[in-house]
């Protein structure tokens, strides 16, 4: 039993558990807990894992006994109470495990990793080991030990050449020739660079540093060398002396790249220089680079209304249309809070739209900006995280400090450990991009954004040209302030949309069918006046399929259930679910025919045919498969903008957010592909994908043209966005929401079951779908087959829950959470995983 005084900790486990677990901490470790800080614990039977620590008390848990913490991992929190709170917020509302939001939020520098280990066991006499107990493999395994002191199972496994080895390591276990023990690996590794210094007391004292210099020049010349080197970096003596200390440090590399290595040592060894390494950034330190915000009349009133709007409301949605100088607007809002001592937020959908945007946002505030997303290094997300926080590391010259203010990034910026946020930006706010589709919690960054904003008092603009129908019906509401830019910023109009009918376009023999004779005249007359031109087509690849032309027979992947889809760059096809690929058949795998023709075509296909036709201008393509580096998104930019590209073409990428000065011309290869998806969303995620990408063009002093190919011209959708009426669009389609109960109305929860066995799996989903409709009734639709009902050898089926905007969420939770657990506890159903999506977009 433990007395009073004992201290117990609440930690998260990064983890799906449901709880909070507790943990005993060591007398000798006692002063050093506290909310916020990393231990390692050990978790089950071996296992090490990083936890957060939560709470610190006196009380030991009541169902089982305590373990020690292992160790601690940090001298400063790294994880603030704000933090814990908003990870509570969503744990609670997008109904997943806290560890699941920890996951999540930390970069995965800070997260450490627990390896498994096997050593020789010390207390074996091995004098008398008998060879011929073991076998080949044994032999190996304890002939390497005896060579090292310890090996990862991983090591042994890749030694021996097999994919498992826990047969073969619990054989030796048994025998008691080895133990099984877990490291942890720390995956952050700051950048230690060593720098150089002249000794303190030959600064003080000038007869020395003569007496130095006397000792040198008789028989260690390089050395001298060295030193006169060292003192001409520093001016002069007299200038040295007058330095602070930190400044007398020069990097060892600068010296080394004139100078021999060992000259430099010898410099140390006499003490006549000093040497120390230093915690260096890997973040480059943009200097300082202001201008001047400056806002057109029509910014101006927008400005001043959302000020006014923020006196009574949190939350401003913004609706300027594409051009109209947005970006100007938050500027000026960042200065103010900046000037209220408060940190910003600025949210962004694509890591492609922070290249143009940085560049924009350090104009106003220079190297006060950071920016935070997923190319960046493990070590690069930690020093932000770091900078965020105030743990920051120091600059080149040893003065430099990053202390971001502002920071920039893509949704997972929003879990950075802010301590005073005033300010939260999220720009194209309807963008799909904002939500977490793939690992929990499935979150949406815009959603989110606003609930941290209120955990800190802070303010929140919402920025589109296009909002999403639940946001401008909030402002519509009421419960946001709402403001509408509606003309272009300075001279600039908005571009005028023809529709193309694909079906009545003669097409030319022998030529490409992807460009209707419209379309190929206007890029030809965008290129005759020296102006650029952007392309959309929202599928990467060459080929969405290949076909036989005999038997119709189309290639599959073998684990899921969809089409190869051809890609000419690296001539393979590939299932853009699994990563699954294949060399392209040469005959049809049906009939054998060697006909096989690839069909429709990918943004691949677009570049191909636009170099057959036009072979003299410079084309570029940005999609996936052209942006994985992660300095690929700049590239491609920065040569459009500058000119070094006439055509540039594109998946969505294209679409979001990006300005640029000389684009006349945007054309929208196939607009019917995103018209019709079966969907409730489809209509207005059309509307605004073509209208975000048609807003590309004439954003400057040439008049914009768009040319959208359509076997449809007349589809009401287009016609909106001919007309730029966002207004109409917003009303039928909140009609059409209101007629069908779906969001802003009502809730939709989704969840998506998992197995491999599809009959096991679709008894589960039948016996939850009736369990949930003993709670919730007829708001419960299917189960259902999605439109991919299989992927990496695993069947999915879909269960639908639409619940009213004013139904009880704690309710919900408390109902979703006894059908859920009961269901887990069949057998049967522990071999079916179930994803939750609350709010899917």
């Amino acid at each position: 039993m433990s007395n009073t005084n004992t201290i117990f900790i609440d930690v998260v486990l990064p983890l799906a558990v449901p709880n909070l677990f507790t943990y005993r901490v060591p007398t000798e470790l006692e002063q050093y807990v506290k909310p916020g800080v990393r231990v390692v614990v050990q978790f089950g039977k071996n296992k090490l894992y990083t936890a957060l620590i939560r709470n610190v008390h006196n009380n030991p848990p009541k169902d089982y006994e305590a373990k020690y913490i292992e160790s601690i991992m940090d001298e400063n929190t790294i994880v603030n109470l704000t933090q814990f709170l908003f990870w509570d917020w969503m744990s609670a509302y997008y109904l997943c495990h806290i560890g699941e939001v920890m996951n999540a939020a930390l970069p995965a520098g800070l997260k450490l990793n627990s390896e498994s280990k096997i050593a020789l066991n010390g207390e074996y006499d091995f004098s008398s080991l008998d060879l011929q107990m073991l076998t080949n493999h044994e032999s190996i395994i304890i002939e390497a030990l005896q060579e090292k002191d310890a090996l990862l199972i991983s090591e042994v496994a890749e030694m021996l050449k097999l994919k498992n080895v826990s047969s073969i390591v619990n054989s030796l276990k048994e025998k008691r020739l080895v133990v099984m023990f877990e490291e942890i690996n720390e995956r952050y590794k700051p950048r230690l660079l060593p720098y150089v210094r002249l000794a303190q007391a030959l600064v003080e004292s000038e007869p020395e540093l003569q007496k130095t210099f006397d000792a040198l020049e008789k028989k260690a010349h390089k050395q001298l060398e060295i030193l006169l080197y060292y003192l001409n970096r520093m001016g002069s003596y007299n200038n040295l002396k007058q330095m602070p200390e930190i400044d007398r440090w020069i990097k060892k590399s600068d010296v080394t790249k004139s100078f021999d290595n060992a000259a430099i040592n010898s410099l140390i060894k006499k003490g006549i220089f000093e040497s120390e390494e230093f915690e260096i950034s890997r973040l480059k330190i943009e200097k300082e680079s202001r201008k001047d915000i400056v806002l057109s009349p029509l910014q101006e009133g927008a400005y001043n209304e959302i000020k006014t709007h923020f006196e009574t409301k949190q939350t401003v949605l913004l609706h300027g249309i594409t051009g109209s100088g947005k970006t100007e607007i938050y500027g000026k809002l960042i200065a103010d809070t900046l000037n209220e001592g408060k940190q910003v937020l600025f949210l962004v959908p694509e890591i492609a739209l922070t290249t143009q945007l940085i560049y924009r946002i350090r104009n106003f505030f220079g190297e006060r900006v950071g920016v935070y997303h997923s190319k960046f290094s493990e070590n690069e997300r930690v020093e932000i995280w770091n900078s965020v926080i105030g743990n920051h590391a120091v600059g080149d010259n040893l003065t430099e400090r990053k202390n971001y203010d502002v920071v920039l990034g893509a949704r997972s910026a929003l879990f950075l450990p802010f301590s005073n946020l005033g300010l939260i930006i999220v720009d194209e706010e309807h963008d799909s991009s904002y939500k977490q589709y793939d690992t929990a919690p499935r979150y949406n960054a815009r959603d989110a954004s606003i609930y941290l904003a209120h955990l800190h008092k802070a303010k929140v603009i919402l920025g589109s040209a296009t909002p999403s129908l639940e946001s401008y019906f909030n402002a519509k509401e009421n419960r946001f302030g709402l403001v509408s830019i509606l003309e272009r910023y300075g001279e600039a109009t908005v571009p005028d949309i023809e529709m193309v009918d694909t079906r009545e376009e003669q097409q030319v023999k022998d030529k490409t069918t992807l460009f209707t004779q419209r379309l190929k005249d206007g890029i030809k007359l965008a290129l005759d006046n020296k102006q650029q031109v952007i392309l959309f087509q929202n599928r990467r690849g060459f080929a969405p399929y290949t076909e036989c032309n005999t038997c119709n027979w189309i290639p599959h992947c073998v684990q899921c259930d969809v089409a190869l889809i051809y890609h000419k760059a690296s001539n393979r096809l590939s299932c853009h679910y699994c990563g699954y690929s294949i060399a392209p058949p040469s005959t049809c795998g049906a009939c054998g025919n060697s006909d096989l023709r690839y069909k429709g075509f990918g943004t691949e296909k677009v570049e191909e045919e636009l170099e057959i036709l036009f072979p003299d201008v410079k084309i570029s393509r940005m999609d996936l498969d052209s942006t994985r580096s992660k300095y690929a998104y700049k590239q491609i930019i920065d040569d459009f903008e500058q000119g070094n590209v006439d055509i540039l073409v594109g998946t969505q990428m294209v679409t979001k957010g990006l300005d640029f000065d000389n684009v006349s011309l945007v054309g929208i290869i196939n607009a019917d592909q995103q018209l019709n998806f079966p969907d409730f969303r489809t209509h207005e995620k059309a509307f605004q994908l073509i209208t975000q990408v048609s807003g590309r063009a004439g954003r400057r002093d040439v008049k914009g043209k768009v040319l959208v190919q359509t076997s449809n011209p007349q589809h009401p959708i287009l016609d909106l966005v001919k007309a730029h009426d966002y207004q109409t669009f917003y009303q039928t389609q909140l009609d059409d929401r209101r007629q069908f109960n779906y969001p802003p109305f009502f809730r939709l929860i989704e969840f998506t079951l998992i197995g491999k066995d599809m009959f096991i799996l679709n008894e589960g989903a039948e016996e939850l779908a009736k369990a949930m409709r003993a709670h919730f009734f007829e708001r419960v639709l299917g189960p259902e087959f999605p439109l991919v009902a299989r992927i990496r050898n695993e069947f999915y089926k879909k269960i639908i829950l639409k619940v009213e905007r004013d139904f009880s969420t704690v309710k919900i939770r408390e109902h979703l959470h006894m059908v859920l657990h009961q269901f887990r506890t069949h057998d049967l159903h522990k071999k079916i995983r179930i994803k939750i999506d609350v709010d899917p977009s």
